[in-house]
């Protein structure tokens, strides 16, 4: 499931006429040209080019559904495992806002951060939406496997139980946050609750709903907003990417719309937090900053409506929209920190650390001095024995047996006994 396909009428909204949104718009003092400034806008994220802004518009009139109707497009917004930090970035968008005020054609049956239900109320409308169908599943936060599922607990029931139900009937699940893209924080070494992605997870367990991923920690409402009204209102989702990522959010990199490319380019760094060199704005990336390689718009969209982002407020960019659904065997976490400090990890499909290399470094280190000082001894010890054995050999005598072949030899030979009596054979005056 590496390319998204999803059909319009799969995800088509119910119908309505415009009033209702000319209703809404005047109940939040917006004008009509302040409406089409955000057709334009979704029309660019969706990144169909066939789309205009005045198609965008007329989908807009003829989906949003007046409050007095209740026929909003169901939503169901899940927890995972995670800090819920992404629905506070979604609740820090101004109000009012024409986004939000656009996002009065969903309706969030269930929504665990902020259901005004619990217990038994807030579980039986969620599974009465799932009864209903033609719903949008939102999943934010990684999945938990370990322990058979029950690493995560919702209703007496393992979260993946949940999912699974809530993923098989929905039209399309989109995963919010970097935790939800491919285990984020959560799945971090040592990794004991064996977190994983949601797009990872269905594929395991076989469900084949199209996932839309939307990572950053936290992600933007700008990235969510867009998407969720290309599916409600035009039908379709935006152009994804290989990873299902919106691919005119996550096309070019941080670094290619940064303020401070320029510093970078002509050499300007900050190499000290406090020095001069940060006060003048100077490139972070001496500092641990990511983006070279991390790929979203965050210089353009921002957050809270638009007053800051990370590098803005004078922090390096730490990555976290680097999270990739296709390459499970590797964290965005793990890659990108210790966020202040270079060099990063070196991979080799297991994360090595760089203090994980220095102390096997040391450790080899130290097992060679230890071999190299045994074979010293080694050596010492077989010269040591070699010249105790050539003095050995100094102070031996001479061999002084003549050979048979001396003529002047006169040791007496085996033919010849020492102490011989005289023989009989010689004369009588000689013996």
């Amino acid at each position: 499931m590496t390319k998204t396909t999803t059909s319009t009428a799969s995800i088509k909204a119910p119908k309505a006429d415009s009033s209702c949104l000319s209703t809404i718009l005047a109940a939040h003092d917006i004008t009509r040209r302040g409406f089409l400034k955000l057709c334009a806008s979704l029309a660019a994220t969706a990144g169909v080019v066939s789309i205009t802004t005045q198609q965008v518009a007329e989908a807009l009139e003829q989906s949003v559904i007046g409050v007095s109707r209740g026929k909003l497009y169901p939503v169901i917004w899940m927890e995972g495992a995670s800090c819920t930090g992404c629905t506070e970035s979604l609740n820090q968008a101004s109000q009012p806002d024409v986004s939000t005020v656009v996002l009065e054609i969903l309706s969030t049956n269930y929504f665990d951060a902020l259901a005004a239900g619990a217990g038994q109320s807030a579980m039986a409308a969620m599974y009465q939406t799932i009864d209903a169908g033609r719903y949008i599943l939102i999943y934010e936060g990684a999945v938990l496997e370990g322990w058979d599922g029950h690493a995560l607990r919702v209703a007496d029931q393992p979260g993946t139980v949940h999912l699974e139900e809530a993923a098989r009937h929905a039209d399309l699940v989109i995963a919010v946050g970097s935790c939800a893209v491919n285990g984020g924080w959560m799945a971090a070494r040592p990794n004991p609750s064996q977190a994983i992605g949601v797009q990872q997870y269905l594929e395991k367990v076989g469900i084949d709903t199209p996932v839309i991923n939307i990572p950053g920690c936290p992600a933007n409402p700008e990235w969510m907003i867009p998407v969720l009204l290309s599916i409600v209102l035009m039908g379709q989702p935006p152009m994804l990417d290989s990873k299902n990522k919106p691919s005119m959010i996550f096309q070019q990199t941080v670094h290619d719309n940064c303020k401070r490319r320029n510093h970078y380019e002509n050499g300007r760094f900050v190499y000290e937090f406090g020095s001069t060199e940060e006060v003048l704005g100077y490139c972070l990336y001496p500092m641990g900053c990511r983006g070279l390689q991390t790929n979203a718009n965050c210089a353009k969209t921002r957050w809270n409506n638009g007053r800051s982002w990370c590098v803005d407020s004078g922090s390096p960019c730490i990555g976290c929209c680097t999270a990739d659904p296709n390459d499970t065997a590797t964290n965005w976490v793990d890659v990108n920190t210790p966020f202040y400090r270079r060099p990063g990890d070196v991979f080799f499909k297991t994360t090595l650390r760089p203090e994980t290399l220095a102390i096997a470094a040391a450790g080899l280190a130290a097992a060679s001095l230890i071999i190299g000082g045994f074979g010293m001894k080694i050596s010492a010890f077989k010269t040591k024995l070699k010249r105790r054995r050539e003095a050995e050999a100094d102070t031996t005598p001479t061999d002084t047996t003549p050979n048979d072949s001396d003529p002047t030899d006169s040791t007496p030979t085996d033919s010849t006994p020492i102490n011989s009596t005289p023989s009989d054979d010689l004369p009588e005056s000689e013996v």
